[in-house]
């Protein structure tokens, strides 16, 4: 169960940092953009790591506070639950 777990978050972190590369071309080219409220639900469903890697990589949105702020606080969240349920010893799945 735990390795389906770290696989569902591995890839949302790929799909989420992609997702950031693409946007900030689509920026520069002004093309058909990424909504914002898409890499918060990829990041609240377990893709915060890449949103944050890729945010800083590609040097896109690094000037919004919701995003500065935003989803490291998500992945302090999630950090938070998986030592609960580690803790305590509660199956995630």
């Amino acid at each position: 169960m735990e390795t389906a777990l770290l696989c569902w978050c591995a890839a949302l972190c790929v799909i989420d940092f992609l997702l950031m590369g693409w946007d900030k071309r689509q920026s520069k080219r002004e093309g058909r953009r990424v909504p914002e409220k898409r890499f918060f639900f990829l990041a609240l469903l377990g893709g915060a790591l890449g949103a944050i890697l890729g945010m800083y990589a590609f040097r896109h949105k690094t000037r919004h506070w919701y995003f500065k702020w935003g989803l490291p606080a998500i992945l302090l969240l999630h950090l938070a639950l998986a030592w609960f349920a580690w803790e305590y010893g509660i199956a995630l799945l």
